[in-house]
């Protein structure tokens, strides 16, 4: 029997998350290197499931596969297996984790004008309790993105909730304009708008699942969680949901996938619950925990349900352009700076979804791309706003300006965040957004042009925000603030190396995501479209 990678790699931060959680309370710098140790572990696994993918093409579909009984009465099986989109999606969480710890080192310490006797009965912000539940999240993460059981999937989908509500309404941003009570306020309204929003999809997409078993139960020996089991017996004509159910089961996966992802107008729970969050936590919601709803698009979506997404696919494009313009006309207005990057990140989800529905190789494959980029962009921007909101105290964009005369480390840092965020030539997000945009276009020429919008929107609200905090004179209150400390440089140049690195060679990524790509648009019958070339009359 093989060694269980998949396992592994998920199961490495969960038991990071108990052995960090009963650390003694008064030795929390343990707890801080212990919660790095196992999230630098599991980077360790997920690289070796990065190694071990083959991506000739005569190799499955899915490999790395675990198969054992689990809940045979009811046909769920603990199943586990990964196409070349969910190992782009594991090395993305394994990398980022480690950087959100370092970003976050102080994040959960009492703060220093604390006194002593106030500072050790802050029972609710417990160091321990942050790293553990990050961990937490992402061993759930990672299981969303190998799970091949529907079933299963869905528990996890779900269960990463619990620790996403303690981190935003137990460990926020302290930074606000209220005081410690109106903050605590805000925090408890922005974790259980995202705990409603997303309990809500889920209650959707569970009616859905028990569908979907039942109407395998119709059609086969016995009903069925499995995707690979579904897949099989679709391609073989054994399994035929018919129109109406199909896209009734379609609505349901979809919805709860929109609003994780999010999508226009089902988003409102994003720019409160990063407004609120600590900066790496923001990160670990936008750059992470989101992906599993456009990752579980392309995955259940279109694999399941392919005539139904063919069907919706009108409307939800134009969900995508809505978001986009949407997302970057707010951005533009944002006095403060977490929102002006929620606003963002809902833009470019965007893009993201109109890559996914442009059903062309070329949009799929940037899609995918794009949620990598995105990943690391955002985590560039959000985590050196983050270090520069945390010496500043405010959150407000007004608050700042000349910041790259006592930083310009900072500002450089935060200049190149902003860059990519809006997609320059040499940056990562710049290629894919080039592919989702040419893919669109190829078959969608309208929605191509419009989206195409949100890049021009995508420059006004970067630069006017770095002029608005970075140049300038500089404002009162500025005047002596700290540059990049050495674990903040340690914490952003990688990522910054990266984003460079994927903005000029972007193939190590594009040959593990194409052949999924390929399987994806064969699921729903699509082949990219013939390039439309003018007739030549021959020369007489």
């Amino acid at each position: 029997m093989s060694f269980p990678l998949l396992t592994a790699t998920a199961l490495t931060p969960a038991i990071g998350a108990v052995v960090t959680a009963t650390v003694p309370a008064a030795r929390r710098t343990l707890a801080k290197w212990l919660a790095l140790f196992f999230s630098l572990a599991t980077v360790g696994f997920a690289a070796a499931v990065l190694l071990r993918f083959d991506t000739g093409s005569g190799a499955d579909r899915f490999q790395l596969t675990e198969s054992r009984s689990w809940i045979e009465d009811f046909g769920v099986r603990y199943e586990l297996g990964v196409d070349g989109i969910g190992v782009a999606m594991i090395a993305l969480t394994a990398l980022l984790i480690p950087f959100l710890i370092g970003a976050g080192w102080r994040d959960a310490d009492p703060e220093e004008n604390e006194g002593a006797e106030r500072a050790e009965n802050r029972r609710w912000r417990p160091t321990q309790a942050f790293f553990a539940l990050i961990l937490l999240v992402e061993a759930m993460v990672i299981m969303s993105f190998a799970a091949t059981d529907i079933f299963l999937f869905y528990i996890f989908f779900e269960a990463m909730l619990i620790p996403m509500y303690f981190l935003i309404g137990g460990f926020g941003d302290r930074a606000g304009e209220q005081g410690e009570e109106g903050q605590a306020r805000q925090r408890s309204y922005a974790a259980v708008k995202f705990l409603l929003y997303n309990l809500a999809g889920g209650l959707v997409m569970l009616a859905a699942v028990i569908g979907l078993y039942v109407a395998t139960a119709d059609q086969l020996p016995e009903g069925t969680f499995s995707l690979q089991q579904i897949l099989q017996a679709r391609a073989a004509g054994e399994l035929d949901f018919g129109t109406g159910t199909e896209r009734w089961l379609f609505l349901g996966f979809f919805v709860a996938f929109a609003i994780k992802a999010p999508l226009w107008p089902l988003h409102t729970w994003l720019p409160n619950a990063m407004g609120e969050s600590t900066a790496p936590v923001a990160v670990l919601i936008t750059a992470v925990v989101d992906k599993v709803g456009t990752f579980a698009m392309l995955r259940f979506c279109l694999g399941l349900f392919p005539e139904a997404s063919s069907w919706a696919t009108p409307v939800v494009l134009g969900l995508a352009l809505v978001s986009i313009i949407y997302g970057a006309l707010l951005a533009l207005g944002q006095r403060d700076i977490k929102r002006l990057i929620a606003y963002a990140s809902i833009s470019h989800f965007g893009f993201i979804v109109l890559g996914i529905f442009a059903m062309t190789s070329q949009g799929q494959s940037g899609a995918t791309l794009y949620m990598v980029n995105h990943g690391v962009a955002t985590a560039v921007l959000l985590l050196v706003a983050g270090f520069l909101i945390a010496r500043r105290g405010s959150r407000l964009i007004q608050d700042y300006g000349g910041v790259q005369k006592p930083a310009p480390k900072l500002a450089g840092a935060f200049l190149i965040g902003g860059l990519a965020t809006l997609s320059l030539p040499g940056l990562g997000p710049f290629v894919s957004e080039f592919l989702v945009l040419v893919g669109t276009f190829s078959r969608y020429r309208v929605a191509g042009i419009i989206a195409c919008v949100g890049i021009v929107l995508a420059a006004l609200y970067v630069l006017v925000l770095y002029q608005r905090t970075m140049t300038g004179p500089v404002k009162p209150g500025i005047e002596k603030l700290p540059d990049l400390r050495v674990r903040e440089i340690a914490v952003v140049a990688p990522l910054v190396a990266l984003l460079i690195f994927l903005g000029v060679f972007p193939k190590p990524i594009t040959d593990i995501v194409n052949p999924a790509v390929e399987h994806t648009l064969s699921d729903v019958g699509k082949t990219d479209p013939e390039p439309e070339l003018p007739a030549v009359e021959a020369a007489p």
